[in-house]
């Protein structure tokens, strides 16, 4: 039996899910979360083979909480869920270490198939998002992303800096490579700008 973690904040969604997937004959659901925070300790406690989680959380989002799991687990294969599949989004995600990158539209019987599938080791990004990355037209390098990111996030100059390690001077090059690309007045109107073109 396969071992897995659902996280999603949508607690109808998460449960119609996990019984669902209970029905596979070789899938059984050990834990479910409703935020990330959550998420990071169950992935500890609970040692599932795979973890399906969703993009957008209160909390800590799913990028980042892939991030945390994967630094302490990074043999982890996770399976990432959300409702839009922009080319930005999938390249933070593989980058964090995801394994799978799927729509909330999947039929359950796909996702059934991808968790079988990433937890022999595999990779599987629905055809949908992996075309639309490959007519990705970003300017924007991932480190100019990762700072817009965190623009959105609210914070600031100093606290980007202390989350991404880099100085503060570093960072407002990034930021201000990114006004130019996009732009934008300022930083906050740069993410603005990147986020409505699909690419945070």
């Amino acid at each position: 039996m396969i071992r897995v973690l659902l996280v999603d904040d949508e607690t109808l969604l998460r449960t119609a899910l996990a019984s669902l997937l209970s029905l596979s004959g070789e899938i059984e659901i050990v834990a479910q979360a409703a935020d990330g925070l959550t998420a990071v300790a169950l992935a500890e406690t609970c040692d599932p083979d795979v973890i399906v989680l969703d993009l957008e959380m209160p909390g800590i989002d799913g990028i980042e909480t892939v991030r945390r799991i994967i630094a302490a687990r990074p043999a982890q294969a996770v399976v990432m869920l959300t409702r839009h599949g922009r080319a930005g989004v999938l390249r933070m995600a593989l980058a964090a270490g995801v394994r799978g990158f799927l729509l909330k539209s999947v039929d359950p019987t796909e996702l059934e198939r991808v968790i079988i599938h990433v937890h022999s080791g595999k990779r599987w990004i629905d055809a949908e998002v992996s075309a639309a990355a490959m007519t990705d037209d970003c300017p924007l390098t991932d480190r100019e992303l990762d700072t817009l990111r965190l623009t959105t996030e609210g914070l600031s100059v100093r606290e980007i800096s202390t989350r991404l390690h880099l100085a503060s001077g570093t960072i407002r090059n990034y930021l201000s490579s990114a006004m130019q690309k996009t732009g934008g007045s300022s930083r906050h109107a740069a993410a603005r700008v990147a986020r409505e073109r699909g690419w945070l």
